[in-house]
């Protein structure tokens, strides 16, 4: 992740010259974050390289944008290994675009980006194979829509070929895009993470493909009112097949599905956050997956909700249901379509609505402890799954939020 607002201006003197990293948990999206290309997960923590000279001003702008400083560490030469290059974070790299979706739906991309969470330690996990001085440059296969007629904005599935390279990754990862063109300042764009929307096997499974899912950022500028589209889910919605692509990655370990077959996996989803559990579903129920997984045979039970705006936007709808339809006693979708359904209380249909109708079930899954929950998609949904959860949890005496810590390794979460 190239961020330029945070490095840069140290004065001349030897400590000015000195850099830290400051861990930074919970910065929101604003207008000042989307100004300076912020790059913003919020599900986790960024990792910001700060001159000696500019601690305090940086302190001080962390605070405005409502982030909470975990650490501070003098950077090291060994910081080059983890992910920083030239005092820039790189392993994280610039967004989510992957998820990249207007804030009424799902998730917000483009100038509004995300990091990469917080990893938890999992062994034997390609991460950084190609880095952003040196991308691997793949060719663009397919570009196929995703939304039906009467739907919300574009949302594209993209297949890149990787059979000129040796980039590996496992469902759960991202990789990170860096589109053509420069920027305002004549500088190359900064790149964009997306979460893999394949199995490690890619859609043909012959391990040459990797499989994006990319809604196109649109948005309104807060003075001009001029319509913004995002740079990179741009480029990559109106990507011609046969084109160039320049990839990095992989990168991140939070969002892994565990070695266990006959574990329980609860998937909750906005918009194109479907992206991992694609992979998550396709590994478990696709007979070429199974064939090739002789390792892996899905055997316990899958549970997807999933929030999205109108039912032509319910991305991958068709293989969603004949999975259903095919194994009915492994796995289960369940919709919250904001636009089209009523909450209890008569209002739309949130996902967070639908966790509370079924909190008492979830609740019972969650406490097996070969049960997995992912969130994947707007932060928004957070407070209303924990509310949720925490009605049922009183139930029986249990206090959610302390629950939640001491399953840290079983609640994964990637949301902005």
């Amino acid at each position: 992740m190239y961020n330029p607002s945070a490095a840069g201006g140290a004065a001349n003197s030897r400590s000015g010259n000195r850099l830290f990293l400051y861990e930074v948990e919970g910065l929101r999206q604003n207008q000042e974050t989307d100004k300076m290309d912020y790059p913003i997960r919020r599900s986790g923590t960024v990792l910001i390289t700060v001159p000696y000279s500019r601690m305090n001003q940086e302190m001080q702008r962390i605070t405005r944008m409502g982030g909470r400083i975990v650490s501070i560490r003098p950077m090291t030469a060994g910081d080059d290994a983890n992910g920083v290059v030239n005092g820039k974070v790189s392993s994280t790299a610039e967004a989510h675009p992957v998820n990249e979706e207007p804030q009424s739906t799902t998730q917000a991309a483009g100038k509004k980006a995300m990091t990469q969470a917080k990893s938890k330690e999992k062994p034997d996990v390609p991460v950084n194979i190609y880095r952003p001085n040196t991308p691997y440059v793949g060719k663009c296969l397919s570009n196929e829509e995703l939304v039906q007629s009467g739907g919300i904005g574009t949302v594209r599935h993209l297949t890149f070929d990787l059979s000129g390279g040796d980039l590996r990754y496992v469902e759960g990862q991202s990789i990170g895009i860096i589109p053509d063109g420069i920027d305002s300042k004549g500088k190359p764009h900064k790149l964009r993470l997306y979460s893999i929307a394949s199995t490690r096997h890619g859609d043909d499974v012959d391990d040459k493909t990797v499989s994006l899912c990319v809604r196109q950022l649109e948005y309104k500028h807060p003075e001009s009112g001029e319509t913004i589209f995002g740079v990179c889910s741009t480029f990559l919605t109106q990507l011609q097949t046969g084109s160039d692509v320049k990839i990095t990655g992989p990168v991140g370990k939070e969002m892994l599905l565990p070695a266990n077959p006959e574990a329980n996996v609860i998937m909750m989803a906005t918009g194109t956050g479907i992206a991992p559990f694609r992979a998550y579903l396709w590994r478990m129920f696709k007979d070429a997956e199974k064939a090739a997984n002789s390792d892996y045979q899905f055997k316990g039970f899958a549970w997807l909700i999933f929030g999205i705006p109108t039912t032509p936007n319910i991305l991958y709808k068709q293989e969603l249901e004949d999975l259903q339809a095919q194994y009915p006693d492994h796995f289960r979708v369940t919709y919250a379509i904001s636009r089209e359904q009523q909450n209890s209380e008569g209002g739309r249909m949130y996902i967070q609505h639908r966790v509370a109708e079924h909190a008492d079930e979830l609740w019972n899954m969650v406490k097996q402890e070969k049960t997995h929950t992912y969130i994947c998609g707007l932060k928004g949904m957070e407070d209303g799954i924990d509310a949720a959860m925490t009605a049922a949890a009183s139930k029986e005496d249990v206090t959610w939020k302390d629950y939640q810590r001491s399953i840290k390794e079983r609640w994964h979460v990637e949301t902005y």
